[in-house]
């Protein structure tokens, strides 16, 4: 038997103190010569009470443990060991002539950590004993990295709190103008509305400001002075603040967006005194890269009730009055009420309905017809199209084309309209249901014409439908095509080239210039319903459409006059030298399906509005 106390910790790794406890001597002399020549260190007992009192004295690094033995047996040493707080963790291997299955699990239920059936192999001894003892290095290996942690976790504790103190700062505080940034200010803002729910004399309200044009002295000066416009705008905000004590917090959002806190008002006549001081500091123009640069802002204001529980909810009407300010030529800024927000709501809804009806194809087209004026013939339709809304019923185009274009989803839709013209042609073709002289005219928005690949959309969709060129004719309004006019001067040649016709729509009431209009592939102008509908039988009452139908007449063009309802107006019209005309005196717009049978019927009393003088 070794001598335990000399232990030295030194000893290579995989090895130990080992506890061999047998009744049987040569079984722990074999094992100790064994273990001793691998390097271990040796402890025998040859029964349980002993191997308890030696595990407890010298905490072995590992027990070597037989079963059956006088006295204590295994089962009941190991039971021992693993309920002492001392000899708990020592790992213990069951060394035993028992190898059923049941010895084995019985063993593993008392706390072994492994088991070697007898006759045992020394080669298997030692492996399992280094496995064990390795573990053991593992695991204090590991109490004593947990330890370095610690100490490294307890050394940085001042910097962690330092770096956090500094982050937080950071997190609140626009870097660029050093004033508090949007989280900063709706923290402040959240804590004045709890306390005017406990003090309702604590009256406060919200301004909300944002630059009008700054985007175009980024694009045009940089964003370097962008960035000096800003830190500008932020100082006149803040001398305004130290003029004025009832400004509590003055932020900065992001962008050219600020916001300022009003607190200690008695009326909204104080905060509308104070917006007019915010709109004169910034009407004086900034100096910077040696020129003088002016600025305007749109500002939304927002009472602070009681009724609001969040404070992203005056954000959220803070920024809808702002952008009414923003549309409104009357003042510069605008306090919110109620119905601004139910509009919002509605134009999100509209906005949600609108994608789901061009995913869906809820929309589909009706036909005005086209008439010769002269003949009193139908020469081609307009297709106008009409949303279809599964619960809403039939949509007007006056109710959802307009906030298409301000979406964008009117190039989607001037697509989808398109398509189902095109579709609807090469059906009464197909079917030999119109003469060959017979057009449809599909109107197409700027941001449609304005696309890069325009040109081969059109033509694919012409090809797929099989249709001849000549039977569309683009509907385009002025400002599409004067904006914008070397891209838009190319697309309307090539498209001239397809043989597809083109027209002016509402003309008269645009951009008109007309020494750009007759460098243009145009064949026709259709004047406004807005100058036919006030035509009586009086001279006085013709406005601008002689002269409209005159240029027309001069530049080779056709004209369309849109809006015809009464036969006054008809009358006046073929006087004038009108070729064509649609109107409700013809007949309303129409879907497809009835809009083709008024070719292959007589129309009933036409044929007397025909000015003989014209015919």
């Amino acid at each position: 038997m070794s001598d335990i106390s000399s232990a030295s910790p030194s000893r290579l790794n995989r090895t130990g103190r080992v506890l061999i406890v047998d009744d049987t001597p040569t079984n722990r002399l074999i094992l100790t010569k064994l273990l001793l020549k691998a390097g271990h260190e040796v402890y025998e007992a040859e029964d349980g009470l002993t191997a308890i009192a030696l595990a407890q004295t010298y905490q072995p690094a590992i027990i070597l443990l037989d079963i059956m033995m006088p006295g204590l047996n295994g089962y009941a040493v190991c039971k021992q060991l693993r309920s002492q707080p001392e000899t708990a963790a020592i790992p213990i291997v069951f060394l035993s002539a028992l190898d059923e299955p049941f010895d084995k699990v019985q063993a593993f239920q008392y706390g072994a950590a492994d088991y070697i059936t007898k006759p045992f192999q020394p080669e298997e001894v030692l492996a399992r004993v280094c496995h064990q003892i390795d573990l053991q290095l593992a695991k204090q290996e590991q109490k004593r990295l947990y330890a370095e942690l610690q100490n490294q976790v307890q050394e940085r504790n001042q910097l962690l709190k330092l770096a956090n103190n500094q982050l937080i700062e950071g997190t609140l505080t626009d870097h660029l103008t050093r004033l508090p940034n949007r989280l900063a200010f709706v923290k402040r803002l959240s804590k004045i509305m709890a306390h005017r729910k406990t003090h309702p004399d604590a009256l406060f309200a919200l301004v909300f400001l944002d630059c009008d044009r700054f985007k175009r002295i980024n694009d045009s000066l940089g964003h370097q002075v962008g960035d000096q416009l800003l830190k500008g705008i932020a100082r006149r905000l803040c001398k305004v603040q130290c003029d004025r004590a009832s400004i509590d917090t003055v932020a900065r959002f992001g962008g050219d967006e600020f916001a300022l806190l009003v607190t200690n008002i008695s009326s909204h006549s104080d905060v509308v005194r104070l917006v007019k001081e915010v709109v004169k500091s910034l009407s004086i123009p900034f100096n910077l890269v040696s020129r003088e640069i002016y600025i305007d802002a749109s500002i939304g204001l927002v009472w602070g009730d009681t009724t609001y529980t969040k404070a992203e909810h005056l954000l959220r009407d803070a920024d809808v009055a702002m952008y009414q300010a923003k549309d409104s030529s009357l003042s510069p800024y605008c306090w919110f009420e109620a119905d601004m927000h139910s509009k919002e709501m509605h134009l999100l809804q509209l906005e949600t309905d609108l994608r789901l009806a061009l995913e869906r194809k809820e929309f589909e087209l009706y036909y005005q017809p086209i008439v010769n004026l002269y003949k009193l013939e139908i020469v081609g339709f307009e297709a106008l199209v009409r949303w279809q809304h599964p619960t809403k019923g039939l949509i007007p185009p006056g109710d959802f084309v307009g906030f298409a274009e301000d979406t964008g989803f009117i190039v989607q839709l001037g697509e989808q309209v398109l398509k189902m013209a095109c579709e609807h042609v090469s059906q009464w073709e197909q079917a030999g249901l119109i003469a060959p002289q017979i057009t449809v005219s599909v109107n197409m928005a700027a941001q449609q014409l304005l696309q890069p690949d325009i040109l081969e959309r059109i033509q694919t969709i012409i090809k797929d439908a099989g249709i001849a060129p000549h039977r569309l004719r683009l509907e385009l309004t002025e400002r599409s095509i004067i904006n914008n006019r070397a891209f838009v001067d190319e697309v309307l040649r090539a498209l001239q080239q397809r043989n597809i016709q083109l027209s002016i729509d509402d003309f008269g009431t645009g951009y008109s210039a007309l020494s750009y209009l007759h460098t243009l592939p145009v064949s026709c102008l259709k004047v406004d319903r807005s100058f036919v509908q006030p035509i009586t039988a009086q001279p006085s009452s013709l406005g601008v459409v002689p002269l409209i139908i005159n240029i027309a007449r001069t530049m080779g063009m056709q004209v369309i006059a849109e809006g015809i309802e009464n036969r006054v107006q008809l009358k006046q019209l073929q006087q004038l030298g009108c070729e064509y005309g649609q109107g409700y005196l013809f007949q309303k717009a129409v879907p497809a399906d009835n809009a083709i049978e008024l070719l292959n019927r007589a129309v009933t009393g036409w044929e007397s509005w025909r000015d003989a003088a014209g015919a």
